[in-house]
């Protein structure tokens, strides 16, 4: 398709209209004409034009790469490993979140030796922006510009790409084609509207990695930030300067680059004049385009009723791995010029203010380290959150009630098949404690410690708003005897809670199938007496450790979901490891559902004088 409508591009350009009556044929004809030669290209080659589109399901299962894992597993009954891994790899840079994948992937490499796998999808835009950001973190500038450029060069040739490609057919959402009886002018409006807003679009499918939903903000400025300075670093100061002028026609307040640019400006003074060096001609031919597709898209949107709203595509969070200011006298470089930075890329952005601190609201529990003391966000650690005697009864109560593969779709080995997962939930533990296959007021004991630590939770993280159990689970792992020698995976591969962690990009997409709506989670431990199964925080490289926790009975560590607190858990080597897993968010719409249900049946045990009594529990303690 591309090389057709290229090709019938160059062949058949469109005429200008003239005046006066019949004026508007040569523009009409030469759009005939074109149709003609892309319908003459294409047929042979694809065929005749079908009506008929590939369902959404089949789209969305391409998006996500689905037909790779398919691909693996053929690969690998025909025992060719190498193509089994890369497809494998090129199915898990769209998922990132898939757990079996993930162990496939250490046991290819560990079987074959082969350190690195190709992504069979990779967009070269993309592979290149990365490697010069890579080589640019490492201070090694050429490198760095010579990727980075190349990099520019693949955007605007897929820009151009992406343009023609929404040229093709249209799906007149409202509208069933057969039946549509608009005029011409308003048929042609329809649908050149939808493919005006297609080829707008096309500034964030090219910032958006494969398989992903969500673009890398500020994408295409990035790549003049980045060069700006590595330009100034080896010694260009006429690149240095165009550089920044052209990502000041995205962001003409940044601050900091203006500052750069007037700097880069005096140190060509004598030389060159600063008025000759101008923003590059391919950065402004696409701001320009960009910025007529959004007016003609509004003008449709005011004047034909067509819905429309303007996405903020150059959104300035999107920052640079490290940050260039001026002047400074923290670095080797001159006071007054640009420097870098020891900082690192900011954390993702939160939705809410952060606090915390709060009273913990039971005079039992002991604070150990806050955030700073954790070298995180939003992170605390507490001990004593329940006693010996109730982590004794909480694992009687786990052994009557879980089952293998609760809470993971029936696998019992979700995460490593070196151990068995098992869990249960709060409605089930009620349930058996009703129907007498448990103690009740053991069951109640789960019931009571979750609310216990949510309290504690909402109160220290000073939050304003109500949180709500997202989800409840108690689950024990257990070390397989005769898998623990030499292992080297994790009993949880490192991941976010709310989004999909995405190391190789340093970023942490907050896209379905993450658990978006979860704000804050929590692990209360119940046992120390296993081997291995430490909690551990990382940066996001899911490699560099930031803190390391041992479990214990009563100690509780909790942590805002987001990508900023990327965690896993060691490999439990030896015995059983158990926690009570909690999920909480700010969002009501989003509540536990059998929480609510739980809810309901105590307060049904209440009516039948089950009260705190018959539990055990001070009326008077809070909990």
């Amino acid at each position: 398709r591309l090389r057709c409508r290229r090709l019938c591009r160059a062949q058949v350009r469109l005429e200008a209209p003239g005046p006066g009556p019949g004026g508007d044929l040569p523009f009409l004809g030469s759009v005939l004409r074109r149709a003609e030669c892309v319908r003459r290209c294409e047929e042979p080659r694809l065929g005749a034009v079908s009506r008929h589109r590939a369902a959404e399901e089949v789209r969305a299962d391409f998006q996500r790469r689905v037909p790779y894992s398919y691909l693996q597993r053929a690969y690998i009954q025909l025992n060719k490993l190498e193509e089994a891994a890369n497809a494998a790899h090129t199915f898990f840079m769209a998922n990132p979140e898939h757990m079996e994948i993930q162990q496939d992937l250490e046991n290819y490499k560990t079987t074959s030796g082969k350190a690195s796998l190709i992504d069979r999808e990779a967009r070269q835009h993309m592979e290149d922006y990365s490697a010069g950001v890579r080589h640019y973190d490492k201070e090694e500038y050429e490198l760095a510009i010579e990727f980075l450029e190349r990099a520019l060069q693949g955007y605007y040739s897929e820009d151009e790409d992406c343009h023609i490609m929404c040229e093709g057919p249209q799906r007149f959402e409202e509208h069933e084609y057969l039946d549509y009886k608009a005029g011409l002018y308003e048929a042609i409006a329809d649908h050149y509207m939808q493919v005006l807003a297609c080829q707008h679009d096309c500034v964030r499918e090219l910032a958006t990695r494969s398989g992903r939903i969500s673009p890398i903000e500020n994408f295409l400025p990035l790549h003049y930030d980045y060069l700006q300075f590595a330009y100034y670093r080896v010694g260009d100061y006429v690149k240095a300067l165009e550089c920044a002028k052209s990502y000041l026609l995205f962001h003409p307040d940044d601050e900091d680059v203006l500052e750069n640019a007037g700097y880069y400006e005096g140190l060509l003074e004598g030389t060159v004049d600063p008025a000759t060096i101008k923003p590059r001609k391919e950065a402004k031919t696409l701001l320009r385009r960009h910025k007529l597709e959004s007016h003609l898209l509004q003008v449709a949107a005011a004047g034909l009723g067509y819905a429309y709203t303007e996405p903020n595509y150059w959104n300035r969070y999107g920052a640079r791995q490290d940050e260039h200011s001026v002047p400074s006298s923290i670095s080797s470089e001159p006071e007054d010029g640009p420097r870098l930075s020891l900082t690192k890329k900011p954390m993702p952005k939160p939705d809410r203010e952060l606090k915390e601190g709060g009273p913990l609201l039971y005079s039992d529990v002991k604070f150990v380290y806050n955030s700073q003391q954790l070298n995180g966000t939003q992170r605390v650690l507490l001990d004593n959150v329940i006693s010996e005697e109730q982590c004794r009864e909480l694992h009687r109560v786990a052994s009557g009630i879980m089952l293998a593969g609760d809470g993971y779709r029936g696998k019992t080995s979700p995460h490593t098949p070196n151990e068995r997962f098992e869990g249960a939930t709060v409605l089930k533990a009620l349930k058996y404690g009703y129907e007498g296959r448990v103690p009740l007021k053991s069951a109640r004991l789960f019931y009571d410690i979750s609310e216990k630590a949510r309290r504690i939770v909402e109160s220290y993280f000073l939050l304003n708003s109500t949180l709500y159990f997202s989800y409840t689970h108690l689950v024990c792992r257990t070390a397989l005897s005769g898998q623990q020698e030499r292992r080297n995976d994790l009993s949880h591969p490192i991941h976010a809670d709310n989004c999909l962690l995405d190391p190789e990009a340093n970023e942490c997409w907050k896209e379905p199938p993450a658990y978006t709506f979860r704000d804050y989670s929590a692990l209360l431990y119940m046992n120390a007496d296993f081997e291995g199964g430490e909690f551990i925080f990382t940066e996001m490289d899911a490699k560099t450790v930031t803190a390391s926790i041992k479990p214990k009975c009563g100690r509780m560590v909790s942590f805002s979901s987001g990508g900023e607190n990327p965690h896993g858990v060691k490999a439990v080597t030896k015995g059983q490891r158990c926690a009570v897993a909690l999920w909480f968010t700010l969002d009501p719409l989003y509540r536990e559902l059998e929480r609510i249900q739980a809810d309901e049946v105590i307060a049904m045990l209440d009516q039948e004088h089950l009260g705190p009594s018959e539990m055990n529990i001070n009326p008077k303690d809070e909990l």
